[in-house]
């Protein structure tokens, strides 16, 4: 990369990520996609990450798509191309949070339009000011949410719902998306309640937490049989392991766990 998009910050097995294009209320342009791709890959390869904290420098967490810097084809990427596995770059900067093996938790403030609100959505948990603004913007612009939009709003929104906000691209409020399930909590201190919660996160067992990621992500895809098969798998692994027998010690005797990734 040759400008800075993006920074993080390693403390205490969490990962506070920020977008640093603020003058631009980290719009995303190509160096953006690339930086996000970038960092995601850093994340899932980095020993010691227990959780993730997602936010935005500046006034906004993401305005969506530079419009001015990606006129003419922007990256020349070949929206077909799956060069992330199921994913191409732009689905990557947005589905790649939900692939991390940590929990990942968006602290969003400003506005979160098109590709912005699809970032956050990637994220496990989402705490959004109450004056944020969304909107699945696309549409305004004559095109569809491709940013794994659909493939992880439909575990959270209502089929109807999500339907009219992308037909209209009307922006909707903080409130309207806690109630409509873009938004977890509303927080006038997002970010910081998000490293609070982090940081609890991170005092978990971390294979159990890893676990349960996986099982989460697995009942948006797989049928009944699927999952219960997969609860007993994670189960019997966790089950008097190190970690799982250092968390009933800790709590026997009232003191803090130490659990090694």
């Amino acid at each position: 990369m040759t400008e800075q998009r993006v920074s993080i910050e390693f403390a205490d097995g969490v990962a506070d990520v920020r977008l640093t294009r603020a003058d631009k209320m980290n719009a995303l342009d190509s160096a953006m996609f690339a930086a996000l791709a970038d960092t995601i890959d850093r994340l899932g390869s980095t020993t010691g990450v227990r959780a993730v904290v997602l936010s935005g420098e500046g006034r906004a967490f993401c305005a969506g798509l530079d419009m001015a810097s990606m006129a003419g084809g922007g990256s020349g990427l070949d929206l077909g191309a799956r060069t992330f596995g199921d994913t191409n770059l732009f689905q990557q900067v947005a589905w790649g949070w939900r692939t991390l093996p940590v929990p990942v938790i968006a602290a969003v403030h400003g506005v979160a339009f098109g590709g912005g609100l699809q970032i956050l959505s990637g994220a496990d948990i989402c705490i959004a000011d109450p004056a944020t603004r969304l909107s699945i913007m696309e549409m305004k612009w004559g095109i569809v949410p491709d940013m794994a939009g659909f493939a992880l709003w439909r575990t959270r929104v209502r089929d109807d719902v999500l339907r009219e906000l992308t037909y209209t691209a009307r922006e909707f409020s903080a409130e309207e998306a806690l109630a409509l399930g873009f938004v977890s909590r509303l927080s006038r201190d997002p970010h910081g309640d998000a490293l609070v919660l982090a940081r609890a996160i991170a005092g978990r067992n971390p294979e159990a937490i890893r676990a349960a990621k996986r099982l989460a992500n697995l009942a948006a895809e797989d049928g009944a049989a699927g999952i219960l098969a997969a609860e007993s798998a994670e189960q019997a692994k966790l089950l008097r392991s190190p970690n799982q027998i250092e968390a009933v010690m800790a709590n026997m005797q009232k003191r803090s766990p130490a659990f090694t990734d």
